[in-house]
């Protein structure tokens, strides 16, 4: 019986255009995610490295880019939380049948945007919908690493078996699963959040 659910954010809740980025920093001479770069944007999603320092790091590789358009490329990925998602978690919240956490990859720059993006208003909205609220940067870890997932069951008291995990990543929700944590791995434009009961 699951008694607890686990939901991403990007791509599960709100919309991302995932190669916005990259597109974005071509004509700044970007080809590929090199090691170092790979390593640099984990270390940010981790919270080991402030947003002024990580786009100090980015400038190095992108010199002609202005801090500006950094910043902007990087939160080109993000598009809009639908209204109806919204309304979809705020009445599983209502129902009070499952404890709700939101578990997501992400950076202080992207979250300050979605603030602004959404509104104060809306995004505590979205925020009060879920009895735990962990972002990757706050708390020092990121999926798809175990630790992740084992952090959220320890401090919750959850057991693995009575948890239902939802994330459009397959990496990640194959990690959650080695846990003994029962999952769906979204498919991003054939299945909607909105369809999660029949899933569960």
């Amino acid at each position: 019986m699951i008694k607890n659910i686990i939901l991403d954010f990007g791509d599960v809740l709100i919309n991302l255009d995932k190669p916005a980025t990259a597109k974005a920093m071509v004509q700044h001479g970007f080809t590929e995610v090199t090691p170092n770069l790979e390593g640099l944007f984990q270390n940010y999603e981790k919270g080991l490295i402030s947003s002024s320092d990580f786009l100090d790091e980015v400038s190095t590789h992108f010199p002609k880019a202005s801090r500006e358009y950094l910043t902007q490329a990087w939160n080109s990925i993000l598009l809009d939380f639908p209204e109806e998602r919204l309304q979809f978690i705020e009445n599983l919240a209502k129902e009070n049948q499952y404890k709700m956490i939101l578990l997501s990859n992400t950076n202080d720059l992207h979250i300050e945007y979605v603030k602004e993006q959404m509104g104060i208003n809306r995004f505590n909205r979205f925020k009060n919908a879920f009895d735990k609220f962990y972002l990757s940067y706050e708390i020092g870890m990121r999926k798809p690493d175990s630790e992740i997932f084992d952090f959220v069951l320890q401090e919750n008291n959850l057991a693995a078996d009575e948890t239902f995990f939802v994330d459009d990543v397959k990496e990640n929700t194959d990690s959650a699963v080695k846990l003994g944590i029962k999952v769906w791995n979204l498919q991003v434009g054939k299945e909607d959040i909105a369809q999660l009961k029949s899933k569960l």
